[in-house]
């Protein structure tokens, strides 16, 4: 079935109301959506649904709740990733990719070593993957569409990261403390877990530093250096491995 994601104000007890002007063009125009019709919704917030059609409007499309259940799809850990923003379109994957692996929230970071600079476009680009993230989740089914920040300078990211339970930086000068161990080596299963991903360039050394200044333990994903699109996808998969399954 095909999933929609609406607001919570726009389900009543037994009726959702479809109101977004490009999910409406896609259930009438693409689907050809008629009553009887069956499609899941999520409200975002706490709720998914599986209703039926009951009814098209030019603008609106209404649906009747035939089962109502909690998020099946979502993490219990909450996972911001931190992403140095590479070149190109290798951002696009990172989104993509990351949303479909469970990430919470992704902010892009300029560090001292990115190459992409700001030439007033960066709007833009965020917009562009925000619809990605929004692509992805109807793809993998999730509950909720993953938030993506507008970018950050590095210096605003250790005072970010004490918000978290647990915040990692995967470090290619890091040769003592993996992953894995870091991870079975925590008290507690966190709740809230920050991951900060280095540019092409890596991390400069007053960027670690600063970092583990701010509580953040530098580790190590494998014996080889990964890509920067590649590092964050990885590191995801493994904490979620290690902590959810």
């Amino acid at each position: 079935m095909h999933r929609f994601f609406v607001e919570p104000g726009q389900v009543s007890e037994n009726e959702i109301a479809i109101t977004d002007p490009g999910d409406v063009k896609h259930m009438t125009r693409v689907l050809r959506a008629e009553p009887g019709d069956r499609v899941e919704v999520s409200d975002r917030a706490d709720w998914e649904y599986v209703a039926e059609v009951t009814r098209v409007e030019p603008d609106s499309v209404f649906l009747r709740i035939l089962d109502k259940q909690g998020f099946a799809r979502e993490p219990d850990l909450q996972i911001t990733l931190f992403q140095g923003i590479p070149r190109a379109a290798k951002m696009d994957s990172v989104v993509q990719k990351s949303v479909e692996l469970g990430v919470r929230e992704i902010v892009p970071v300029f560090c001292a070593r990115t190459v992409v600079t700001d030439s007033g476009n960066m709007g833009k680009k965020a917009e562009r993957w925000r619809k990605i993230s929004a692509e992805a989740v109807k793809q993998c089914r999730r509950g909720i569409v993953p938030s993506v920040a507008d970018a950050m300078d590095f210096p605003e990211v250790p005072q970010a990261l004490a918000g978290f339970d647990v915040a990692i930086f995967p470090y290619e000068n890091e040769r003592e403390r993996s992953l894995k161990d870091c991870l079975r080596n925590l008290a507690e299963k966190p709740k809230s877990l920050a991951v900060v991903i280095g540019p092409e360039g890596g991390f400069s050394d007053a960027e670690a530093r600063d970092m583990r200044q701010a509580g953040a333990v530098s580790v190590s994903l494998g014996k080889t250096i990964l890509r920067t699109e590649t590092a964050g996808p990885a590191a995801l998969a493994m904490i979620l491995y290690e902590l959810e399954l």
